[in-house]
């Protein structure tokens, strides 16, 4: 666990988190929101933008055939170093918010049957951080957000489909697995709610405690 002022915002697929950390970027004076979505990445680091687009239309599609899951992992890893990178070029009395790559990565590798591998140890010495919030959502609810499935890559369903059923069991398996990197460190759960309106509160909420 780190001294500094850091906490990682985490979730399942569809928890909504990318809205949540949008809101908070502008509603935390002080603070540093560090993600990999693309509204938060800094025009310096493109790459990063670029490198998600490459894996979700190119690396995905022809995983197990032209791209293996070790490979898979290394670029999927560049996500979870950049994040690290920045924690460590911020002043040390400033607050950070964590994107949930930070540990989502590690479990999605898993799930996708890179049981066990080098890079794991490395990331797990990253920096830890003082706690986790955790957006909780039901899978009935992200497939709902998903469209029924029409909006899903395939790290976040198993089966050559997004059929409701695969994405089910996927959602249940890394919520396990989540919980299961983070579990020597305090997680406060924030309960599924009807609105961002509701989630970013309880989150500034948790934050302030």
């Amino acid at each position: 666990m780190t001294d500094r002022q850091f906490y990682v915002l985490l979730g399942p697929d569809g928890a909504g988190k990318s809205s949540v950390m949008a809101r908070l970027s502008a509603a935390l004076p002080g603070w540093r929101t560090l993600s990999t979505d693309d509204e938060l990445v800094a025009g310096k680091h493109g790459l990063i933008t670029r490198l998600r687009r490459s894996v979700v239309e190119d690396v995905l599609p022809e995983l197990g055939r032209a791209y293996s899951v070790d490979f898979l992992a290394h670029l999927l890893g560049t996500a979870v170093v950049h994040l690290r990178d920045q924690l460590e070029r911020q002043d040390p009395r400033t607050p950070v918010l964590m994107d949930s790559y930070y540990y989502k990565i590690l479990a999605k590798c898993r799930l996708a049957g890179l049981t066990t591998h080098p890079l794991y140890g490395w990331w797990r010495s990253f920096p830890q951080p003082r706690a986790v919030i955790y957006l909780d959502v039901s899978p009935e609810t992200a497939w709902r957000r998903s469209g029924g499935g029409t909006r899903l890559n395939p790290l976040e369903h198993f089966g050559p489909r997004p059929e409701w059923f695969g994405f089910e069991s996927y959602q249940k398996n890394l919520r396990k697995l989540m919980l299961e990197e983070t579990g020597r460190l305090p997680v406060t759960v924030i309960e599924e709610s009807a609105g961002t309106d509701t989630t970013v509160a309880a989150v500034r909420k948790a934050l302030a405690a």
